[in-house]
């Protein structure tokens, strides 16, 4: 099913891929495709094209794959990607994300995934006497290989001498890269960077991890950066959150200390991010990362803001940074005036309920911002 936003104004429409996945992936997804309908028609300018692709578990069922064989020729063909949330007891969790999240982050070289740890005003954080200008950071966490590149094996399967072996690829090329990604945008943002790692036990990923950070610290000699162990970061997350700007780690450490800084500023939903490919060769993706919660999928108490996030942060990524900003700004001016909370903050507002909140603030700052 596709859906077309705006009056287009320009030559061509930006096309997104709609997955909404499982659970209650398609209820904010949903939102996800409203919010983009809202930014259509107060910047006619900017018009999109959403297709509906319902690759999900009900899909495994059906076809024994979580895409079509030819899923990767028809995302490239859209300008981004938009993933809803994948989980389903009726399919293991390793082979689905591995055909589906896995398979495009590899298969698209999206080897940056940004999440950016931000309390925003309003939002609650179990942290006591913290605000939001202690909570401020951003992950930047390798995405394409380490330690879920899926190299590895089942030995002697079934029997008493069973042996999983599970190989984690680090490459020079693709610390390199991930790190001076982490490094321009710390130099950028004028915050300092944290490298994460476990170079004390890893005695050949964590060294090489450590030894390329220390290289690139030669080359950016005016930002601030420090090398962390992954378990002195969480203790310091905790205690002082303030410490951390622009933070780059493994697929693995940025997965788990990226879950650690969405209980700081919120909850999983204001957990957003962005799979991206820098060099756009291919689209990148862009997803809430709270995961499919069937405990509340149908029940429509899903917290969109995560999903709205992430939005914002795709049409950074497509050039128009302004409307993350104006997206965060009616975000935060919903949960400053308290009145549409869902389930997890407290509330009872319903899932659709908040995004029409945020629309409204939206439109109205819009009225009410100056002429060019």
């Amino acid at each position: 099913m596709t859906e077309e936003f705006g009056e287009k104004l320009t030559p061509l429409p930006y096309r997104i891929a709609l997955l909404p996945g499982d659970g209650i992936g398609p209820e904010v997804t949903d939102e996800a495709a409203r919010l983009l309908g809202a930014v259509s028609r107060l910047d006619p300018a900017i018009t999109f094209e959403v297709e509906r692709l319902a690759w999900n578990a009900d899909y495994f069922l059906e076809h024994g794959t979580m895409m079509p064989p030819d899923g990767l020729q028809i995302l490239g063909e859209f300008d981004a990607i938009f993933l809803g949330a994948v989980g389903d007891k009726r399919v293991p969790d390793h082979i689905a994300l591995r055909q589906l999240i896995f398979a495009i982050r590899q298969g698209f070289d999206q080897y940056v995934n940004l999440r950016p740890v931000k309390l925003l005003r309003g939002a609650p954080t179990p942290l006591v006497d913290r605000t939001e200008s202690d909570i401020d950071m951003v992950f930047v966490r390798e995405n394409s290989e380490g330690e879920y590149s899926g190299v590895g094996s089942l030995e002697y399967a079934g029997t008493p001498d069973e042996v999983a072996l599970q190989t984690s690829v680090f490459s020079r090329k693709g610390i390199e890269r991930v790190m001076r990604f982490a490094f321009d945008m710390a130099r950028a943002r004028h915050q300092p960077l944290q490298s994460i790692s476990k170079g004390n036990a890893l005695n050949y990923s964590g060294v090489l991890w450590d030894r390329i950070f220390a290289e690139t610290c030669e080359l950016y000699p005016d930002v601030e950066a420090e090398n962390l162990l992954v378990d002195a970061a969480a203790y310091h997350m905790v205690r002082t959150p303030e410490r951390f700007g622009v933070v780059v780690a493994s697929n693995l450490f940025g997965d788990i200390l990226t879950d650690l800084g969405a209980a700081l500023a919120g909850g999983l939903g204001f957990a957003a991010s962005a799979n991206l490919c820098p060099g756009k060769e291919f689209p990148s993706m862009f997803e809430p990362v709270h995961g499919s919660a069937p405990d509340i999928a149908g029940r429509h108490a899903a917290n969109p803001i995560a999903s709205l996030w992430a939005v914002g942060m795709m049409l950074s990524d497509l050039g128009y940074a302004h409307w993350e900003r104006w997206i965060l700004d009616a975000v935060e001016s919903v949960l400053l005036e308290g009145s549409w909370r869902t389930p997890d903050l407290g509330g009872h507002a319903r899932t659709r309920d908040v995004t029409d909140a945020v629309i409204q603030a939206l439109e109205t700052s819009q009225r009410l911002a100056p002429s060019a």
